[in-house]
């Protein structure tokens, strides 16, 4: 099985990676910007009619789509989360019409809840701000294009290579350099997240690459469970044996505070991927922080 891997050298791109070179007789090619990418192009910006070509040449059975931006300019979020998944179902119809598409969404796309109920697929989506509307948009590109395809609305992904734009790892990183018995700032951590494992997540891409027949056009990847922010932050500190001060002063993410309780209905996952997730937080975290660089001795 041939499988093209679209942001391959992100956060939950490494680990699908990983996790789908371990399937028997899978050979896994990285797309990307990368200069060692099988196929090099840039989703935010590729042309259908010339991606179409490379498609057609990779011969792709199944394409995963972990290529996305969390950030940045109006222009790179719509280009990257919206415009870009429209171009590649565009050329995968042209070139690759029989090739499962697994694309990753996000549970931004859902926005504010009423009430604390847990999210399920076939609940209104209402995006708080810029980045879940461009998730949304790139999901309605691919429920909407006609291909064998599933979108995987991941929750909020956790564990080892969490990147700095993230929760836990704008924290992990924030421990580091405070040292044992230093002092660290975050903003308000009463808001409540459903937080899976990043390896968790690969789990489900693989079970959504090779499970037989068609799929659910969107299926919810989370932990099932609704966790503080400030439940993680004391995990994450337990994990790294800080002594210090943990202040809730400094700048939070508007992002955040406009959504203050999410948690996901992951029935259909186990129903369609026959997927559940196995990480609990602490080793999530643990593992997040094990594997944090520590920074050299004679730094400040």
């Amino acid at each position: 099985m041939r499988i093209l891997v679209l942001g391959a050298t992100g956060f939950l791109g490494r680990h699908a990676a990983l996790s789908l070179r371990a399937l028997p007789g899978a050979q896994v090619l990285d797309a990307g910007r990368g200069p060692g990418a099988a196929l090099s192009f840039d989703l935010a910006t590729a042309d259908p009619d010339r991606l179409a070509p490379a498609l057609r040449a990779a011969a792709p059975d199944a394409v995963v789509n972990c290529a996305g931006a969390v950030g940045g300019s109006p222009v790179t979020l719509t280009a990257t989360n919206a415009l870009g998944p429209a171009a590649l179902c565009e050329a995968l119809r042209e070139a690759a019409p029989r090739a499962r598409l697994v694309h990753l969404g996000s549970a931004a796309e859902y926005g504010a809840t009423d009430g604390r109920t847990p999210l399920a697929e076939s609940g209104t989506t209402r995006p708080a701000g810029l980045y879940g509307a461009t998730k949304l948009a790139g999901t309605l590109a691919v429920t909407g294009s006609g291909l064998d395809a599933v979108v995987l609305r991941v929750f909020n992904p956790v564990g080892p290579g969490a990147p700095a734009a993230s929760l836990p790892g704008r924290l992990a990183a924030e421990l580091r350099r405070a040292g044992p018995d230093g002092r660290v700032r975050v903003g308000d951590l009463s808001t409540h997240r459903d937080f899976v494992d990043a390896r968790d997540v690969a789990e489900a891409v693989v079970r959504a690459v090779t499970a037989p027949g068609p799929l659910p056009p969107v299926v919810n990847i989370g932990s099932g469970t609704a966790r503080s922010a400030r439940e993680l932050a004391e995990e994450l500190i337990r994990a790294a044996g800080f002594r210090g001060r943990l202040d809730e002063d400094g700048d939070g993410s508007h992002r955040s505070a406009a959504v203050p309780w999410q948690q996901a209905d992951i029935t259909l996952a186990a129903r369609a991927l026959h997927w559940l997730p196995r990480r609990p937080l602490a080793e999530s975290l643990t593992d997040l922080w094990d594997g944090t660089a520590r920074p050299p001795e004679s730094a400040p």
